[in-house]
């Protein structure tokens, strides 16, 4: 069973597809919002006021669904499987009214992210663990000039996976959970 586990939608429980979707854990999600909370913190950084998130390889929005029910303003849902991106509608409407998100569904390795209209100071990468195409992605996402200084990235691979960072991107942590690798980078002007 998947549950939001922190805000004001905590305990919520989100409906998952029976297909290869790997949703993020509580336990891993719990660590990420942590380890982003305790970042911002230290940093200065108001992490949900008027917080725009894109949540990539969305598959249920558990990622997404969280920012939204601790304070995220908008979020943006990637996913181009039909099914689960019906899914994840019904998920975002248990968390959110449908002012504050929006589900778009292109293959982010096709798309130029002309969709989105706010700029993204948070934003989720968790594509299958066969996903190598790291480098288009963060520069499509670059050119794109969604991105706002001081944006959060977190990536989420296999753990033997390896991701090259662009020059306006300085890894804050990483974490190993099992067979999975989160990465947390801050993204500089």
């Amino acid at each position: 069973m998947l549950k939001i586990i922190g805000g004001t939608k905590k305990r919520t429980k989100l409906e998952v597809a029976e297909n290869n979707l790997r949703p993020t854990t509580s336990k891993k999600r719990e660590s990420i919002f942590s380890i982003i909370e305790s970042f911002a913190k230290k940093n200065g950084i108001n992490l949900y006021l008027k917080t725009c998130v894109l949540d990539l390889f969305a598959g249920t929005g558990s990622l997404g669904l969280e920012s939204l029910s601790r304070g995220a303003k908008f979020c943006y849902f990637y996913e181009n499987n039909l099914k689960n991106a019906e899914i994840l509608k019904n998920n975002c409407l248990k968390i959110s009214n449908p002012n504050n998100f929006k589900i778009i569904k292109e293959n982010v390795n096709i798309t130029g992210f002309k969709e989105i209209k706010k700029n993204i100071s948070l934003l989720f990468i968790d594509p299958p663990y066969i996903f190598n195409n790291f480098n288009k992605l963060l520069t499509t996402i670059i050119n794109a000039d969604i991105l706002l200084d001081n944006s959060i990235i977190i990536i989420e691979t296999h753990k033997s996976t390896k991701v090259e960072l662009l020059g306006s991107m300085h890894k804050i942590d990483e974490r190993i959970y099992g067979i999975t690798k989160i990465t947390f980078i801050l993204f500089k002007y």
